[in-house]
C-alpha cells in the first residue's frame, strides 16, 4: 500500500511540473486591447541629440554657386568623414559640438531637423552663406537588448525606432518573458532611469519611452515559474526513471501478494 502511495505521489509531482510549462494567449499576446476600428495616431516624435552621439553635418548651397564659401564648413566632406576629424562630430559631455568657423554649438536636446535649422540660422545670421541648405544625420543610432538568454546590439538605420520595432528587431519576446516588466534604461538629466512597459496594452503608444532614444537599453525578466519549467526539463529523465522503478516495484509487490 505504501508503494502505491509513493507511486501516486511521483505521478502528481510529474503532473504539477508539466503544468507549469503551460502558457495562455492572454499572457503573451501583444496589444490585446487594440480596438477593431483602430486608434488615432499621435504626433510623430523624433529622437533627440544626447552627449556622446556622433553626427554627420553637411552644408550645401541652394544656388550651387557658393562652393568656395561652403568649403570651410565641410571639413569632413560630403560623406561626413575625414582622417583628421574622425567619423563625425562627437557631442561632448556638455552637449556641445565643435563646428568649423562657428565654434561651440549646443546641440543636446535638439532633433535632427532642429539641428539643421540651427546650423543654417547661424550661417545666415553671421553672413557666411545666404539661404544655406544643411543636412544632418546620426551616425551611431543604436539600441541594446538584454535578456536572460543573451544580448543584441540593434543598429537603427532610419534614426527612429519605437519600442515595438526594437522588440521585433531583437527577435521578439519568448513565451516565458514577463510582459509586464519589459524595462527601458535611459539617461535623463544626467541620471540612469529605468522605466517598465507592457507590450500587451495599447497604452504603450502614449508612453514617453515608446519612441526610443539612441543608446537605450531594453532588458527583460523571466516569469517566476520558468524556474520550475527548467527544473522539469533538467530532472524529467531522472523522475521518469524513478517513476518507472516505483511502478515496477508496485507491480512486483502485487504479483507477490497474489502468489
Amino acid at each position: 500500500m505504501k508503494k502505491s502511495k509513493l507511486f501516486l505521489f511521483f505521478a502528481l509531482v510529474m503532473l504539477a511540473l508539466s503544468s507549469t510549462s503551460c502558457i495562455t494567449t492572454k499572457q503573451v499576446r501583444y496589444l490585446q486591447d487594440m480596438p477593431i476600428e483602430g486608434m488615432p495616431l499621435n504626433e510623430v516624435l523624433e529622437a533627440t541629440i544626447a552627449p556622446y552621439d556622433e553626427l554627420r553635418i553637411v552644408v550645401l548651397s541652394n544656388t550651387g554657386k557658393d562652393d568656395e564659401l561652403i568649403k570651410p564648413f565641410n571639413v569632413m566632406g560630403a560623406a561626413g568623414v575625414s582622417a583628421g576629424y574622425g567619423s563625425g562630430y562627437l557631442v561632448d559631455a556638455n552637449g556641445n559640438i565643435q563646428f568649423p568657423v562657428l565654434g561651440d554649438l549646443h546641440v543636446q536636446g535638439l532633433t535632427r531637423l532642429q539641428l539643421q535649422d540651427t546650423v543654417a540660422a547661424h550661417l545666415e545670421r553671421n553672413g557666411y552663406i545666404k539661404n544655406p541648405l544643411v543636412t544632418a544625420r546620426f551616425l551611431n543610432f543604436k539600441v541594446f537588448f538584454l535578456s536572460t538568454s543573451g544580448g543584441k546590439v540593434l543598429n537603427v538605420p532610419n534614426e527612429r525606432c519605437t519600442f515595438l520595432e526594437a522588440l521585433a528587431m531583437s527577435g521578439g519576446l519568448n513565451h516565458y518573458t514577463r510582459r509586464d516588466r519589459v524595462g527601458v534604461m535611459r539617461e535623463v538629466d544626467g541620471k540612469r532611469v529605468i522605466h517598465y512597459m507592457d507590450p500587451r496594452s495599447i497604452s504603450i503608444y502614449d508612453d514617453e519611452f515608446f519612441i526610443l532614444q539612441q543608446n537605450d537599453i531594453i532588458f527583460t525578466e523571466e516569469m517566476t515559474y520558468n524556474f520550475f519549467r527548467e527544473t522539469y526539463n533538467n530532472w524529467s529523465f531522472i523522475l521518469s526513471i524513478i517513476t518507472s522503478l516505483t511502478g515496477f516495484i508496485t507491480m512486483w509487490g502485487i504479483f507477490k501478494s497474489k502468489n
